[in-house]
């Protein structure tokens, strides 16, 4: 499918899934996932309230069903059922009437974004809570409020979802979404979207690698994860956590704790050739789930891929982060970066050359003639140089393409016109 194709494409599931009220736990994650099931076929794990995973226990599970706060006429001045980050996730339910000062107690706003609802949260610390756009707090006048967060936190359990296309080694490639934010477009509906309609395109083709696709709750969603999935995890080889992939900024990548896996060099690589204005920075122990896979305990090569990185933007944990924030095409330039990353990892190799004494003559193998002709005949005709130079057994593709400053597509464009004309061979060991 053409590149406009897939941006609207992953925009659609990210339209469809964006009205949700998610959290760490409950039955937004698990219709949420019953949506992306749609797709994929999902394996759903729940795991119950009070399970130890490492240092952490499994939560209590929250589910709402309303929540709004009324005035002395009965008039909704806010209402859950108008935007889900009204109320601060995870609140326990409360029923009361109380004077605006005391209710003010209460309420969440962004002073210096007047218009916006902030997004807040209470997984651990039980409270009730609301959020509204401040403009609209400093607008009511005093009197008496009722205040109705209907819901409950009881024991139930923990829900994730993943999905393992089988490749022809049992070694693994992790990509991983949180599924926990309820209505933000770009953090994280967009990296949920764009990993289902990968895992979809990934499903009937032949892959070098096990390919898992992992939809859980942040943090405590990871680490129940990796607490169940200890094996598993070893077998992991490279990994990207996906989150705010479909605003115009970056790209940017953030390398796993190794710094140096092949991962990390494939980013690297894509980001240095890709246009806008790209970052490559350091792993630091704070942000998303990459976090979790790098911890020292486990130390796996996962790295963070995302547009605008998070917290450096505006609309960032506010309903500023909705529908018309992200865009179709900025959604299939993250597709066809990590498309592009996968391939890389797919078909990097050490190759040999057969002839290495002096260049083979390529244009009596009719290689010179073969691409010439367009733009792009000079470019690839130095790939094929580089790669001839340095297959000597000991350097891989993306090597080369590092050394020479081209794109490993163009790279490994040329090594496989080289191998069919009988000029490379794999190099043993």
């Amino acid at each position: 499918m053409d590149e406009e194709g897939i941006g609207a494409e992953i925009f659609a599931l990210v339209a469809d899934i964006y009205p949700i009220c998610r959290s760490i736990t409950g039955n937004g994650v698990r219709e949420t996932l019953r949506r992306l099931g749609r797709h994929i076929p999902l394996t759903v794990h729940e795991v119950p309230t009070g399970t130890q995973v490492f240092d952490w226990t499994i939560p209590r599970e929250w589910n709402i069903r309303d929540a709004y706060i009324a005035d002395d006429s009965g008039r909704h001045v806010v209402d859950f059922r108008d935007h889900t980050l009204h109320v601060v996730n995870y609140s326990t339910p409360v029923h009361v009437r109380m004077p605006l000062a005391q209710l003010r107690q209460h309420i969440f706003t962004l002073p210096d974004q007047p218009d916006l609802i902030p997004y807040r949260t209470s997984y651990y610390e039980e409270r009730w809570g609301f959020c509204m756009a401040h403009n609209a707090l400093m607008a009511l006048p005093d009197g008496i409020y009722e205040a109705r967060i209907d819901a409950t936190l009881q024991d139930g359990s923990l829900t994730y979802g993943e999905f393992l296309h089988p490749g022809d080694s049992d070694e693994e490639f992790l990509f991983s979404a949180h599924v926990c934010h309820p209505s933000l477009a770009n953090d994280n509906c967009a990296g949920l979207a764009l990993l289902t309609r990968l895992a979809a395109r990934l499903a009937p083709l032949r892959t070098r690698y096990s390919y898992r696709f992992l939809f859980a709750p942040g943090t405590i969603g990871a680490i129940t994860w990796l607490a169940r999935n200890e094996l598993v995890a070893s077998r992991i080889r490279h990994g990207l956590v996906l989150s705010c992939v479909g605003d115009s900024g970056g790209p940017s990548y953030k390398r796993s704790r190794q710094g140096d896996a092949a991962i990390d060099r494939a980013m690297a690589h894509l980001l240095h050739h890709a246009p806008g204005t790209p970052t490559v920075t350091d792993f630091v122990p704070y942000g998303y789930d990459e976090r979790q896979f790098c911890s020292p305990g486990f130390n796996l090569p996962v790295g963070l891929f995302q547009r605008s990185r998070f917290g450096s933007f505006p609309e960032y944990h506010t309903s500023g982060d909705n529908l018309s924030f992200v865009r179709p095409e900025h959604l299939a330039s993250s597709y066809r970066t990590i498309t592009a990353a996968i391939d890389i990892i797919e078909n990097d190799q050490r190759l040999r050359n057969v002839l290495p004494k002096c260049e083979p003559q390529l244009g009596r193998r009719g290689l010179y003639a073969a691409i010439g002709g367009s733009q792009a005949g000079p470019s690839r005709s130095m790939a094929m140089l580089w790669t001839l130079n340095f297959a000597d057994g000991h350097h891989s593709l993306l090597d080369i393409a590092e050394r020479a400053g081209l794109p490993f597509s163009e790279i490994a464009e040329a090594a496989s016109i080289l191998e069919i004309h009988g000029l490379l061979v794999p190099a043993s060991g």
